[in-house]
């Protein structure tokens, strides 16, 4: 723990009211970006997300930027966790950090969703298209989000964004990537539609009810900004398109006996819910996964200098190269 978990309790019980009791804290492993954890007292439970405690790259772990849109989203239907307060300076945790209210319920961090019934299986793949489609038909303007991001050009930026964090954090040659830089930009779609888009929306970051297939909470809104609804569902995707051992993906299972749909049929889910007369192609399906292989690329950076979040961080930026193989074969497959 890189702060003085006493300083914590001081500064919460001060801007807090009410609070009982001791605090206990407990940190939430598992995740590559805001250390994150749990803070307990008597009468409340909340949660605790910081940025890492070392230089960051430009743009990264924007912890206010979470707050922010969560805050808002409070006033829709989208279900958020409620936002306790954010501190923007390092005196207390040495880093800005927000807090918000602990929701009771499931996180399912494998698609294949082990040890569950196949009905199960699909209601819960189901409610995940469901609340994406919610998210994409909020009203962004509405809620004070005008200036949360610039409406339209979402992937030219993103590409630019993410070139040059792989330039920055690059640590070995990729000609895949090489590839990607190069194609992507060639064949942009259209990119007029704005929407809130969450960046990370996949079933990990969505929390549960507890007995019932439906989400009660989207969480980790570190990479949403104003973007193209079809981004998260590509990236939403991806675990079609990768192996169990690639981040648990699910390529190659019996998603029949399982009980989860198939990709068609998930999509069409999505799309009804949504409204939407298009889909992804394979320029949304390359582009999730450049973008994802820049991040694993830069989770081994942090593994290589030691100021990783996660204890399988080394393990898992090695990914980098193997979801930029994905990228490039989701071009060749639909050449």
């Amino acid at each position: 723990m890189d702060f003085e978990p006493d300083h914590l309790e001081i500064f919460l019980k001060d801007a807090v009211k009410g609070l009982e009791g001791r605090m206990r804290l407990e940190q939430i492993v598992g995740g590559q970006s805001n250390p994150t954890y749990f803070v307990t007292f008597d009468n409340r439970a909340m949660v605790l997300r910081k940025q890492p405690g070392t230089k960051l790259l430009p743009s990264a772990h924007a912890v206010d930027r979470e707050y922010r849109v969560m805050n808002a989203l409070a006033a829709t239907d989208l279900p958020v966790p409620k936002m306790v307060l954010f501190h923007a300076g390092r005196d207390v945790v040495g880093t800005p950090f927000y807090m918000m209210e602990r929701l009771p319920g499931r996180v399912f961090p494998n698609y294949a969703l082990p040890g569950m019934k196949p009905s199960e299986r699909r209601d819960i793949y189901l409610a995940m298209a469901e609340t994406m489609a919610s998210l994409h038909k909020v009203d962004w303007a509405a809620i004070g989000l005008r200036d949360y991001g610039r409406a339209g050009s979402y992937f030219s930026r993103q590409l630019a964004r993410w070139t040059k964090q792989w330039q920055m954090s690059r640590t070995r040659e990729n000609a895949d990537i090489d590839r990607l830089m190069a194609w992507l930009p060639a064949n942009m779609p259209d990119e007029r539609e704005t929407t809130i888009s969450h960046g990370d929306f996949r079933l990990g970051n969505l929390m549960f009810h507890p007995t019932e297939p439906r989400v009660v909470g989207v969480l980790d809104w570190e990479l949403s900004t104003l973007g193209h609804p079809l981004a998260d569902v590509a990236f939403n995707c991806i675990a079609y398109h990768t192996f169990p051992a690639e981040y648990g993906g699910i390529r190659g299972e019996d998603l029949a006996t399982l009980g989860i749909p198939s990709e068609a049929e998930y999509l069409q889910h999505y799309y009804r819910h949504s409204g939407r007369a298009d889909g992804v192609t394979s320029f949304h399906f390359a582009f999730a996964l450049f973008r994802l292989a820049v991040i694993f690329e830069g989770i081994a950076v942090r593994a290589l200098s030691g100021n990783a979040t996660s204890a399988n961080a080394a393990e898992v930026g090695e990914l980098g190269p193997v979801f930029a193989r994905r990228a490039v074969e989701s071009i060749d497959e639909a050449a």
